[in-house]
């Protein structure tokens, strides 16, 4: 009876002791996965794309009071939303890579490329204004989805690359949309649109 009690105890312990060394591998190869991955192109994306992002959440706010048609007033909103959503999503990774230590990189696209050239201050007291509003925003999401292309070419992180196609979608969607608001409104911004591709 002693010697099964002792033969069970000591499987016992011989068992726990593989579960606890399961365990701490298990840990190991867990904290090693958690690793974000990560390149400095997938921070330079997200060191340009937040104050891109942040440019034309302002745009959108001056629109909401100053908009005329509920075609700008619906973008704007729906631009502050989203826009505001992937920034939140953006800080969240970019602090991961950080934390990684990745560096950030250069995506080589400049402020005009990127369609920087206006601020929000040039669209208070403008007349008309959903035409300017349009014209100022139609080359500033050419410039996000330039800069989302090249995040998907050669980024590397998963979240920040399936940010980058959303925001191609959405922003693709949104030209069409306000080309077609313009077009049906009399207004044309082909010729200054060329011009920023060219650039």
């Amino acid at each position: 009876m002693k010697a099964k009690t002792w033969a069970l105890l000591c499987a016992l312990l011989a068992l726990t002791a593989a579960l606890l060394t399961g365990c701490g591998s298990s840990d190991d190869d867990t904290s090693s996965a958690s690793k974000p991955a990560g390149n400095p192109t997938d921070r330079a994306f997200v060191a340009d794309m937040i104050p891109h992002h942040q440019s034309a959440v302002e745009m959108a706010a001056v629109a909401k009071t100053e908009a005329t048609s509920m075609f700008v007033k619906d973008l704007a909103a729906d631009i502050t939303r989203t826009q505001n959503a992937e920034i939140s999503e953006m800080q969240r990774v970019d602090a991961q890579l950080a934390e990684a230590g990745i560096t950030k990189g250069d995506l080589g696209v400049d402020g005009h490329q990127m369609g920087m050239d206006s601020s929000a201050a040039e669209l208070r007291g403008a007349k008309p204004f959903d035409e300017k509003f349009i014209a100022m925003m139609v080359p500033h999401h050419e410039g996000a989805i330039e800069m989302a292309r090249i995040e998907i070419d050669k980024g590397d992180n998963a979240d920040l690359k399936k940010l980058a196609e959303s925001i191609i979608s959405s922003q693709e969607r949104e030209l069409k949309e306000m080309r077609a608001h313009l077009k049906a409104e009399g207004g044309a911004i082909d010729e200054m649109s060329d011009e920023h591709h060219s650039g």
